[in-house]
């Protein structure tokens, strides 16, 4: 995303909690701080991406107060309803503009700023921020100008992104058990009404045994419960995703919370 900004001419700067993780993006002409609050001094617009709640509440404590009073704090981490209301109200205690945009889509959409940005946020700042918006995404979608709004509609997408991770990866499995060659259940559903580009990339990288990560299958854990909760709260029913949250957690304690998401297949299947 930060490199996305660059492209886009934008004058950036980058902080991480792991240094070294941040420095590499000099060469691509960002400013690397060795604080939070040396990061975000000075910036019209700050964009958070940080793996859950405890880890931007923490960043974002030392922060704020080091953000200057007409700044825009753009929330692009997937952290749930309470977690996305409870940042629009530190926010708004320290008198700072709050945009609630998490973002759909994994790695590579991010290296080519291809990612759809789902805000939810007041009118008045999207002016503001619509070049960085525009940078890392190839769309927004205004969901509306509730703080929240943005995280109920990426758990909606998220809910069908590991359900249909976790459907290919019991056909491969079954194809398989029955002896046949799982490649061709994609051949089968390639180009018909129930194919989607979605089911080959993972099917692909399952029947290969390539979890090479671009959404990580501990992430996945973390959303299939941040969804959970969400559908008990709402009264949804939520059999789906707490099956689905089993299988993505049990292949995180057998060690595959590091890999991409398909790794969800090792549950369902053992992958040589």
């Amino acid at each position: 995303m930060a490199r996305s900004l660059l492209r886009a001419g934008l004058d950036v700067t980058v902080w991480n909690r792991t240094a070294d993780k941040a420095a590499p993006l000099a060469a691509n002409g960002a400013h690397a701080a060795d604080d939070v609050a040396a990061a975000v001094s000075g910036a019209e617009v700050v964009v958070t991406m940080l793996f859950d709640l405890d880890a931007v509440t923490a960043v974002m404590v030392d922060a704020l107060p080091a953000m200057r009073p007409d700044a825009v704090w753009v929330q692009c981490g997937t952290l749930g309803l309470h977690g996305a209301v409870q940042l629009a109200e530190l926010a708004e205690e320290r008198g700072v503009a709050f945009l609630d945009a998490p973002v759909l889509g994994t790695r590579q959409p991010a290296e080519q700023g291809q990612l759809i940005v789902l805000a939810a946020g007041p009118t008045s700042v999207r002016d503001k921020v619509a070049p960085v918006l525009d940078a890392v995404g190839s769309r927004t979608v205004w969901v509306s100008e509730l703080p929240g709004d943005g995280h109920r509609l990426k758990l909606v997408a998220n809910a069908w992104v590991l359900t249909v991770t976790a459907g290919v990866a019991q056909s491969v499995a079954l194809a398989t058990d029955l002896g046949l060659d799982p490649a061709l259940f994609l051949d089968v559903i390639a180009g018909g009404p129930v194919d989607c580009a979605y089911a080959q990339l993972k099917g692909k990288a399952i029947i290969d045994g390539d979890f090479t990560p671009a959404f990580t299958l501990a992430g996945a854990a973390k959303d299939s419960a941040l969804i959970e909760t969400a559908m008990r709260a709402c009264g949804t029913d939520d059999a789906l995703i707490f099956a689905l949250r089993q299988l993505f957690e049990a292949a995180g304690d057998a060690g595959h919370g590091h890999e991409d998401m398909a790794a969800v297949a090792t549950t369902i299947r053992s992958v040589d």
